[in-house]
């Protein structure tokens, strides 16, 4: 298919997603509608702040290897612009999905006592200081960057190099509201000290899937000459470093709380360790930690574009599955997926790729105005 027919089936596929995301909260209720745009509105989101902190993270390091790669999170990074009014939107959401909205559950005391956090005034305050840090980073780490192709001023180096320390304090700090505030408050009784660490784990772990994805269709297209299979090698193994680390911290929050076996910590594990739950998280396990980590092991795999590709989209749809565990079950419905779960994946997933397609054309396919591109170039195992 053409440049121009793929856009045609995207267009066509965001609307006829957007029909049915309409439809679904006439239809299957408005619970359904908003449960379901949290869990994409949060899974596109964390897949842009994984690529904006990819970018930030090379800019801290001094990273040379990198620099012809640089392009793609940047791009993708973008999401984040995307979601902001996805972001915006769902706030609508909080008088129907978040109990602490309600007066009578603010009398249960532990839920009381998150009371000067779990406001609608400071909710808002703290998405919209969120947005608009995230907004800065990107003009800041990515607009810079580009204009840079042209301009070749060295000068933006060493701005984002200034800046990005800056920006992983506003990461750890935003990412951390996010998974308290989007997530975990949808039950507010619960608490956990390691959740904002195992969400910015899955965050990472995303970008650097979507960036090894988008690497691997450049090259395919003779878009990235001169990177080579050791740039990919890299990339193969930090997913590999990265699977590790997300199973690490998952099973670590588990066995904290198993431990303690505190009421107000260990409800929310039970909640989603029976029935059909229960067998999704076997299903991560198994899609999330064991086959990817297996697969990577031997060296060679880590830069097969082939394994690659599969390893890559597994760990996109094992990160969409870890969030579909901790958000639907606020239901109560058990593990609906029929045609409103459709819709909404259509939606946002023609949306994205029709917003990447575009970001795609902006700037060059590397930093050519970067002056250390040639020595990411020549970089060798």
């Amino acid at each position: 298919m053409n440049e121009s027919g793929t856009r045609k089936t995207l267009v066509v596929g965001a609307v006829a997603g957007l029909a049915g995301v309409i439809a679904t909260g006439f239809v299957a209720g408005w619970e359904r509608f908003w449960v379901n745009w949290i869990l994409w509105f949060v899974f596109i989101l964390t897949i842009g702040l994984g690529c904006l902190f990819i970018v930030a993270l090379e800019h801290v390091v001094g990273a040379r290897w990198s620099v012809p790669l640089r392009r793609v999170p940047e791009r993708l990074s973008g999401l984040v612009i995307l979601m902001v009014p996805a972001a915006l939107l769902a706030l609508i959401a909080l008088p129907i999905l978040y109990p602490w909205t309600n007066a009578e559950v603010l009398r249960d005391p532990v839920v009381g006592g998150k009371a000067v956090w779990l406001n609608v005034p400071f909710f808002v305050i703290r998405v919209l200081l969120c947005a608009g840090l995230w907004i800065l980073a990107y003009l800041l780490l990515v607009r810079g960057s580009i204009r840079q192709d042209q301009a070749g001023d060295p000068r933006f180096n060493v701005r984002a190099r200034r800046f990005a320390p800056v920006f992983m304090i506003i990461f750890g700090i935003t990412i951390t509201i996010v998974a308290f505030d989007w997530i975990s408050s949808l039950e507010p009784a619960w608490y956990s000290d390691v959740f904002g660490v195992y969400i910015f784990a899955g965050t990472f772990l995303a970008g650097l899937a979507a960036t090894t994805l988008a690497v691997l269709y450049l090259m395919a297209r003779g878009r990235l000459p001169g990177v080579t299979p050791d740039h990919v090698y890299n990339l193969g193994g930090f997913l590999f470093a990265f699977v590790v680390f997300w199973s690490y911290i998952g099973f670590a929050q588990y066995l904290l709380m198993w431990y303690a076996n505190m009421p107000e910590e260990v409800f929310w594990y039970k909640e989603r360790l029976q029935g059909i739950w229960g067998a999704l998280v076997l299903v991560l396990a198994v899609v999330h930690f064991f086959v990817p980590f297996l697969v990577l092991i031997p060296r060679e795999a880590k830069s097969e574009p082939k394994r690659l590709v599969w390893i890559a989209s597994a760990m996109l749809v094992a990160h969409w599955l870890d969030l579909y565990w901790m958000i639907y079950p606020v239901l109560g419905k058990g593990a609906l997926f029929s045609w409103p779960e459709l819709s909404f994946g259509i939606f946002f997933i023609a949306s994205s790729f029709l917003w990447i397609r575009h970001a795609m054309t902006r700037g060059a396919d590397m930093p050519v105005g970067d002056p250390f591109l040639r020595e990411g170039l020549e970089f060798r195992i």
